[in-house]
């Protein structure tokens, strides 16, 4: 492997000019204020972490972890989410803390991709942590609050589809009982939204008709309320069958939020996670073809730290919203750029002062003298006028 030239970074990784900084702390200024509203407090956890802890139960393949090794030899990972990392916390230095806790997030996560991917190894997410508590009402909220949310960001155009873990386990495991490689095989292709090839993989099984019947209706389990009803009738497991009723009733609780128009039931979605144990949902914007929110829950991971609760949450792709969604405009203003000279210099620390307690960016600028200014065309007692892309009017305080 040749030796990367001095300009050159890894792949996956990414500079962030001014502007785009810009923006990128307005979304995340305005999203986490908008969970604030809703109570949630800010929580930050190290950029690194024990492989044998967080990154085991952090369910992100081996593959995928950033690994390395400390002064001791200890295996450590960088953090690839931060569902794991909370979760750690909440069952250590807040394990007095009465539940339900609910926190909050900005940070950024790593996770290895192939070069040719085109992926990003590094990038920020925004989301919220609701623990300890397993009811209805505790899905819709972190479902309600990914809306506002989203439109906290500046998205303006979404669609947030659920679906639930519960239902494809029972009717998966009641249709093709005792088959795990085939169920595997199924979730795989729902996963991917491959629903050409889940097709071709039930017209290869030895399927009687009812199963197959019943497994290609999963197909058709997208929409509003009524699709629950139709998920009650299409299979008997009781799993299955607990599971839809508890989408019916986080529904419900979606519609007193008055979120339900922002929303759609897709019983064929499950989470790319392993520790989602219920509900799940992914957001889309309009303006983007992949998702810009995730989350679901996740019943059992604290018991890996050895706190068992229960959980939900999500997250904001923050990127992808910096990138693909132009709803939101930086409101940072540039620095004033404030020239002076030996003569001027107290009159025009004076004026710097004044504008900053006003809340405007000054960026100070010593000059020689005013022959140099009229030679760069820069002169005058207050000229406002450019001094490349990242700065603002000009002010000049020179001797004539």
């Amino acid at each position: 492997m040749s030796k990367p030239k001095v300009f050159e970074k890894p792949a996956g990784v990414r500079d962030y000019l001014p502007f785009a900084v810009d923006k990128l702390r307005a979304i995340e200024r305005r999203v986490l204020d908008c969970m604030a509203g809703w109570g949630y407090r800010q929580i930050m956890t190290p950029t690194m972490e024990y492989y044998d802890t967080v990154g085991v139960a952090s369910s992100t393949s081996d593959q995928k972890l950033f690994k390395l090794l400390n002064n001791r030899g200890t295996t450590m990972v960088l953090r690839s989410d931060m569902t794991a990392p909370i979760a750690r916390v909440v069952s250590s230095l807040l394990k007095e803390e009465p539940l339900p806790l609910r926190l909050s997030y900005h940070a950024n996560v790593f996770r290895a991709i192939e070069e040719e991917a085109g992926k990003e190894a590094e990038f920020f997410q925004t989301g919220v942590e609701l623990v300890g508590d397993d009811s209805a009402d505790a899905d819709a909220e972190v479902i309600a609050l990914a809306v506002a949310s989203l439109q906290a960001a500046g998205v303006k155009s979404f669609k947030i589809a659920v679906g639930h873990v519960g239902f494809l386990n029972g009717l998966l495991a009641e249709a093709v009982p005792g088959r795990d490689d085939i169920r595997q095989a199924l979730k795989e292709g729902l996963l991917h939204r491959d629903y050409v090839g889940y097709r071709e993989m039930l017209a290869e099984l030895s399927l009687s008709q009812q199963q197959h019947e019943e497994l290609e209706g999963i197909l058709r389990l997208r929409g509003g309320k009524e699709v629950c009803g139709q998920a009650l009738e299409l299979s008997a497991d009781p799993l299955a069958q607990a599971s839809v009723k508890h989408l019916s009733q986080v529904w419900d609780a979606l519609e007193d939020f008055g979120v339900a128009e922002h929303v759609m039931i897709d019983l064929t979605m499950i989470g790319d996670f392993s520790y989602y144990t219920g509900m799940t949902f992914e957001g889309y914007a309009a303006e983007l073809g992949f998702p810009v929110c995730s989350g679901g829950r996740y019943d059992n991971l604290l018991q890996q730290f050895g706190r068992p609760a229960p959980a939900t949450g999500f997250s904001l792709k923050t990127n992808r919203i910096l990138d693909g969604v132009h709803g939101l405009d930086s409101e940072a203003e540039l620095p004033v750029v404030l020239q002076y000279d030996v003569v001027n210099r107290k009159r025009a620390f004076a004026e710097a002062e004044r504008l900053r307690q006003e809340g405007k960016s000054v960026l100070m600028r010593h000059v020689a003298s005013l022959g140099d200014l009229l030679a760069s065309g820069q002169g005058g007692e207050r000229r406002p006028g450019p001094l490349g892309p990242l700065y603002g009017d000009i002010l000049t305080f020179v001797s004539f």
